[in-house]
């Protein structure tokens, strides 16, 4: 079983926090484009819930890996998207590679302030020409003495007009594209780093985002995780809890858009009866629901699978990819029983329009995810 009864209480008080200190405060955030990542973050480390499955030597609870996704799967009663995001790309995205493979100083320095939420931290690894492609990044960290000097760009990163540092993959070396690249910490006030500009996106209007121009800068070598030339591993082996992390977090958000879209047939009548007596309306309905379920199975069995030790590349990409469909399928289907009202910004099924679109591209396109199953499976054209 994944969950236990001492998972209970933590999933208690992450539930009333939202209500609390997140939802009334959603709208307002969204209007913004922005929302208060130091307050939050502060607040969430001082519950704990940023360090769940970290090292108690930084300030971690040192607990496995069902903490976390229990965590993730909570923050889709959140009514928006973005910042459900933003709080992963804390938790299971910029800290995960510094946790397992960082030296003791460098953990010190940047782990431990992440985990209390006095940092914000933000992931490096998408450029304008390199999104899922993680093996074509360009830009590069050159070895001068005990330093690294970094040139290069960002693009679509997260939290990155807030962050205190960026965990940014890459190239280190000359060699071959998955053994040349590293993950150095750098932090954001480092001269040299441009926030070129917070982007304007059709979704996760509440969580900033930035393209990061590097120009000549200077970090010392002790700023990289593990071993030079292992970034790219290490990038992989994390990307299994970021995918995990992504389609958890849909789980809860799709149901309160089913649970929303039933509220409203029921009420809104058209031509003497209300819109869920129609049977194509409550038949999908239920389909949908069934559709969750059936993602939740498979989320759970490959976290099962995951705190027990096994590699869980295979099921964690096939959670990720049906992530990504029914982050399309549902919110169109919903909307659509919604009538002229899912077309206004008002209602929460517009937002979950919006905002679920990117779960089929960021983390790994629909079509990477594809491809690592075709090649697992011995069917990729050349592969086999």
């Amino acid at each position: 079983m994944l969950f236990t009864a001492d998972h209970d209480e933590p999933r208690r008080i992450l539930q009333r926090f939202i209500q609390s200190d997140i939802n009334p405060h959603v709208d307002e955030w969204e209007n913004a484009g922005i929302f208060p990542a130091h307050e939050l973050f502060k607040k969430l480390g001082d519950l704990g819930f940023l360090g769940l499955n970290k090292p108690v030597e930084y300030g971690g609870q040192g607990l496995d890996y069902s903490y976390a996704l229990m965590m993730a799967e909570e923050l889709g009663a959140i009514n928006c998207g973005g910042v459900p995001m933003a709080i992963g790309v804390q938790t299971d995205m910029a800290t995960p590679a510094l946790a397992r493979f960082g030296s003791d100083e460098l953990r010190k320095e940047f782990l431990a302030p992440s985990i209390a939420g006095d940092y914000v931290a933000c992931i490096g690894v998408s450029e304008p020409g390199a999104g899922s492609d993680v093996a074509g990044i360009k830009t590069t960290a050159k070895s001068d003495g005990d330093d690294y000097v970094i040139s290069g760009g960002k693009m679509w990163i997260t939290n990155g007009t807030q962050a205190d540092w960026i965990c940014l993959l890459c190239n280190t070396g000359e060699g071959p594209v998955h053994r040349n690249k590293s993950l150095i910490c750098v932090p954001m006030k480092t001269k040299g780093v441009t926030i070129a500009r917070k982007l304007d996106k059709l979704g996760m209007r509440s969580s900033d985002t930035a393209q990061i121009y590097f120009d000549e800068v200077r970090v010392p070598k002790r700023n990289r995780i593990g071993e030079e030339g292992k970034g790219f591993t290490y990038q992989m082996v994390q990307f299994q809890e970021e995918r995990l992390w992504g389609a958890a977090a849909c789980l809860k958000a799709h149901e309160k858009t089913i649970q929303n879209t039933i509220e409203y047939t029921r009420g809104r009548k058209a031509f003497g009866k209300p819109l869920l007596d129609n049977q194509v309306i409550h038949f999908r309905l239920a389909e949908l629901q069934t559709e969750v379920e059936l993602l939740r199975s498979l989320v759970y069995r490959a976290a099962e699978a995951l705190v027990a030790g096994e590699d869980v590349t295979q099921l964690a990409t096939m959670a990720k990819l049906k992530a990504g469909r029914l982050g399309r399928e549902i919110p169109d289907a919903c909307l659509q029983f919604w009538g002229g009202m899912g077309f206004m910004n008002e209602t929460l099924v517009s937002r979950s329009y919006r905002d679920s679109r990117l779960t089929a591209i960021g983390g790994g396109a629909d079509e990477v995810m594809l491809g690592i199953l075709c090649k697992m499976n011995g069917t990729l054209p050349g592969k086999a």
